[in-house]
């Protein structure tokens, strides 16, 4: 199943790129597509990263489907 990818901030940066699309087996976790990515950019492990799923934050045990848009991005804080 195809799934795409977009990177934010620090992420694009490290990536080299904001969007890519991967290639997943059925019944991948969003947390199992994000090892997989931090594989390939290992550059992404200097970060705490969070990730959404179709525009929704997810914890990462989310099952995901074909088509599906991951967003990757570091945590932000403010004050």
């Amino acid at each position: 199943m195809n799934v795409n990818v977009k990177f934010f901030g620090a992420t694009a940066y490290e990536v080299g790129e904001r969007e890519l699309e991967i290639i997943l087996v059925e019944n991948t976790t969003a947390s199992a597509a994000l090892s997989k990515i931090i594989r390939q950019f290992p550059r992404l492990s200097n970060h705490k990263l969070l990730i959404s799923v179709n525009l929704e934050y997810v914890l990462g045990g989310e099952i995901l489907k074909d088509g599906d848009e991951i967003a990757i991005f570091t945590a932000v804080s403010g004050g």
